[in-house]
């Protein structure tokens, strides 16, 4: 790949060879940030788990969660774009951060505060072209994060370049305490949707604040023009890729809304947010740490093949036997946790399990091909997923609603986005060889697992006592079926015996690892 440049210390020179004390380092590093940011995101996961739960059951309806839904997207999009990607150059340039971070921080700040002034005055259009219109006010309060998020993001990403994601879990902990508390409060007063935009306001600027103090002296405004310039090519592509990749996972719902109604959004933002388990649980887990060991990598093809495949074989090891557990018993597990009124979510929950599945390896191999600089891949990869899937939707949503969407993201992702992302990887000298050892003891455990459950549940029924066991079950055949690759995921497969003498390259996660929606 090509040298990084940074605005103030020149160009860096790739090494082929790691020193093997730095390479210890940097394992030990990323083994520790992997494992609290997987008990972080676990616990943060766990808690917006119960609390959808109780919102749900007592608090509100389908339309509410529409209307929440359409909100959501239209943050999470303007999210991807608010600092221009320059937040990233933090992670993955070399030298001092510190000496450029100050130039970072006014980038960001100007560009989502920009960003936030256009979304208040188009507010009520947006939502009315997104069969919304009652959205606008939730609009103006959630995207207030957008204004939050643009100035956090500096503190944040040195909290990520140096690893510490003990300090990230506190921070975030107290983020979830805070703003499940208002949403929780203001939802029973009956403030409707508008209590989770008021509870992501809140929770943010704790996070601003617990970042700030977590790394202290990183919010200082400055100005250099010659390290924006350099900021603005590295980080401008990586926003436009970030804002693609949004836009697939997320046109969905507003082609759901526009097409079929707040009603039937709110079913399927709640199908779609249970899908999501394994991706946040998981994916999110390792995402915090990917892409700064994929970075620490990037100059040494071999690892970095080696470290790619094994760390997806860790996360597709860890989410298929909760794809298939949500996916197989999608009805039950629906109308158990969330209640009857609910049901009608079931129809698309295992259509999105698929799409979850492949939602975290696509993410993985984002973060991979942003490290060894294949921003072209990633516009090509983004813009053709996002092109197909449009019509795909609208066509799907009208002939079988939400089933049908859901359908139809996977036809696509599946049909044209993971062979368009194999042959990225191949370019980056990440073999479909590789992936394939990396996802086959999976998915052989996956479909024993599926017919287990099929075969159990027909026999035994769904009730409480059944489903346990059923799940128990399945789960015991699946261990079964991935112990062969527990010397690949732990690193002592072949190709590390053929040099005794070279220490190994550390892998960017270790195994046991906003919300896309």
């Amino acid at each position: 790949m090509d040298s990084v440049r940074t605005p103030d210390s020149g160009t860096a020179e790739p090494s082929d060879t790691p020193a093997p004390p730095a390479a210890a380092s940097l394992g030990e590093k990323v083994g520790s940030a992997a494992r609290w940011s997987l008990i972080n995101t676990v616990v943060m996961r766990l808690g917006n788990f119960a609390t959808g739960i109780v919102l749900a059951r007592f608090a509100l309806g389908p339309a509410e969660w529409g209307v929440y839904g359409i909100a959501q997207t239209v943050l999470l999009v303007l999210l991807s774009a608010n600092e221009l990607g320059v937040g990233l150059a933090i992670v993955r340039w070399e030298g001092d951060a510190r000496r450029f971070a100050p130039t970072v921080l006014t980038l960001s700040a100007l560009s989502s505060g920009l960003l936030y002034v256009a979304l208040f005055a188009a507010a009520p259009t947006v939502a009315g072209l997104l069969g919304s219109p009652d959205a606008a006010g939730v609009l103006r309060v959630m995207c207030l994060c957008v204004l939050i998020d643009g100035v956090a993001q500096v503190p944040a990403n040195f909290l990520t370049r140096e690893f510490a994601q003990g300090k990230r879990m506190i921070i975030d902990g107290l983020n979830s305490v805070v703003s499940t508390s208002v949403t929780l409060l203001l939802a029973f007063e009956g403030w409707g949707a508008m209590s989770f935009a008021w509870g992501a306001v809140a929770g943010n600027v704790v996070t601003l604040i617990g970042c700030w103090l977590a790394a202290p002296g990183t919010l200082r405004f400055g100005w250099d023009p010659e390290q924006a310039r350099a900021l603005l090519k590295f980080g401008l592509p990586l926003a436009g890729a970030s804002m693609l990749a949004l836009a697939v996972v997320n046109v969905d719902t507003m082609v759901v809304g526009a097409t079929l109604g707040n009603v039937a959004l709110g079913f399927y933002v709640l199908a779609f947010n249970i899908s999501g388990w394994p991706v946040r649980i998981i994916s999110e887990a390792a995402r915090r740490v990917s892409f700064a060991g994929f970075s620490r990598l990037a100059d040494s093809p071999q690892a970095l093949a080696r470290g790619f495949s094994r760390a997806l074989g860790v996360v597709i090891t860890g989410t298929v036997p909760l794809c298939v557990l949500l996916a197989c018993l999608a009805e039950p597990a629906v109308r158990l946790i969330y209640g009857s009124q609910w049901g009608p979510a079931a129809a698309a929950l295992p259509w999105l399990m698929v799409l979850g599945l492949i939602r975290i390896g696509s993410e993985l191999a984002y973060d991979c091909l942003v490290a060894i600089g294949q921003r072209r891949s990633l516009f090509v990869v983004q813009g053709l997923w996002l092109v197909a899937l449009i019509p795909v939707l609208l066509v799907g949503a009208r002939l079988n609603g939400i089933v049908g969407a859901s359908q139809a993201h996977v036809l696509v992702a599946g049909g044209m986005v993971v062979p368009v992302f194999l042959v990225a990887l191949s370019r980056g000298g990440i073999g479909v060889g590789r992936i394939a050892r990396a996802c086959a003891w999976p998915f052989l455990g996956g479909a024993v697992m599926a017919a287990i459950i099929l075969g159990l549940e027909s026999r035994f029924g769904d009730g409480r006592l059944a489903l346990l066991a059923i799940s128990t079950t399945a789960l015991a055949g699946y261990t079964l079926c991935v112990l062969p690759s527990r010397d690949f995921l732990r690193g002592v497969g072949r190709g590390d015996r053929s040099h005794p003498g070279r220490h190994r390259s550390p892998a960017p996660v270790q195994p046991p690892q906003e919300d896309m929606r």
